[in-house]
């Protein structure tokens, strides 16, 4: 596949555990952000209520799902190396720049230059995991870099005992953190390698001389699969973002436990489940072209009991059995999206893509998460809202099955 990499597969798996880390420490800031919201909230007087934490959720979406189809397009263009390592670089610096802030505006304005680095990262990540694994290893290719994500959560749900510690502090969590980027960020660039580019080998389809933005946005399979993407994420953002404070409130828990039992076991259940997902989609795929597409249908089944579970909880081991069978069922969701895309979409459209599923599925994300505040804010009881989110999901499973791979593209 290139002059380094003699052995094709050996490199392709390098490239995983290559993004492994910087999936990781991506979502390892965001989950530090929930977790450690009290000792946060308490060290800056100027965010006021819960509407405002909202917001600074938000900021952080917003801006990621604006420039996500911008980052999309030019790692699509040009080095997706390049792209990843940038993006690794600046989200490195702005971590240690929230160790440091000292008000709400400013919280803010990190929060959305965080939005801007992380834009540019998964992508052309995704895109590029799916360059070198295409057939039978596409979707566990996905889940095991995924997998890194659920790692980053987990230990972030773990930083509510660091900024309880006296000696350490939630502005030592995000100072360390991003030094730590700042070390990877080098050796990251000069180890990947960008593949020889894939071109599609259709040659009459009704694509073939479109524009990228216009053959998505006219590809009916991509707009299902961006309403499929988007629907279930606002009930997962709202989960991982709110769900420690959520039980840090219900049963009176410290900031350590409560990031503990909202985060751990439901991103465990998530690492398991997108192995699991990944490994049965592609052994589906050997049998029929919508294997990928029944393996995430069963994945969103899960999230019908989990949510209503969560919603209705009234002991602490309840709650956290919901969390883990939607953690199984996001698992299965989430190793499946961008090899669902990469059987609807053009080989060399498919970063494009993802950014443009990105800037739905995170501003509907934001949304949620500052509707869920203020509807906290006006005490709407949690069963009523998941609830709802559970009626989303059972019509989510509806439209993936809708979905309509094509066979001309490479698997």
């Amino acid at each position: 596949m290139t002059p380094s990499a003699p052995n094709p597969l050996r490199y392709a798996w390098m490239v995983v555990l290559l993004l492994f880390p910087v999936a990781m420490l991506n979502y390892l800031d965001r989950q530090m952000l929930a977790t450690m919201k009290a000792s946060m909230v308490a060290d800056i007087p100027s965010i006021a209520n819960r509407a405002d934490w909202g917001l600074i959720l938000g900021c952080f979406k917003w801006t990621y799902a604006v420039l996500s189809p911008f980052g999309g397009y030019i790692a699509d263009r040009f080095s997706k190396r390049y792209v990843i390592g940038a993006s690794l670089f600046v989200w490195s610096m702005v971590t240690w720049w929230t160790g440091h802030v000292t008000s709400f505006h400013e919280l803010l304005a990190a929060r959305a230059v965080m939005g801007v680095s992380e834009a540019f990262y998964i992508p052309a990540a995704l895109a590029l995991i799916s360059d070198y694994h295409s057939g039978g290893t596409r979707s566990r290719a996905i889940g095991v870099h995924q997998a890194g994500i659920y790692v980053g959560q987990i230990l972030g749900g773990f930083a509510g005992y660091a900024a309880d510690s006296p000696d350490y502090g939630w502005r030592w969590m995000f100072s360390t953190c991003g030094m730590i980027g700042v070390i990877y960020a080098l050796p990251l660039i000069a180890a990947l390698r960008d593949p020889v580019k894939i071109i599609s080998t259709t040659t009459d389809g009704p694509d073939e001389k479109t524009g990228v933005i216009r053959g998505l946005l006219t590809n009916r399979n991509f707009l299902l699969l961006v309403a499929y993407f988007t629907l279930p994420a606002i009930a997962g953002w709202v989960v991982r973002d709110w769900m420690p404070e959520i039980l840090r409130e219900k049963f009176s828990l410290g900031q350590g436990k409560a990031g503990v039992s909202a985060i751990l076991y439901v991103q465990l259940a998530s690492l398991v489940g997108a192995l699991l997902g990944g490994t049965l989609a592609d052994r589906w795929m050997r049998h029929t072209p919508r294997g990928r597409i029944y393996a995430s249908a069963i994945g969103m089944m899960l999230f019908l009991p989990a949510l209503f579970s969560v919603g209705n909880a009234g002991t602490l081991s309840v709650a956290i059995a919901g969390l883990i069978v939607f953690g199984l069922g996001w698992g299965f969701f989430d190793c499946n999206n961008m090899p669902i895309l990469c059987q609807i979409a053009r080989p060399e459209w498919r970063a494009t893509g993802y950014g443009i599923m990105n800037l739905v599925s995170i501003s509907c994300g934001g949304f949620g998460d500052w509707a869920f505040g203020a509807l906290r804010d006006r005490h709407v009881p949690l069963n009523l809202i998941f609830g709802t989110f559970a009626g989303v999901a059972l019509l989510s499973v509806f439209i993936v099955l809708l979905i309509k791979p094509r066979t001309d593209f490479v698997r």
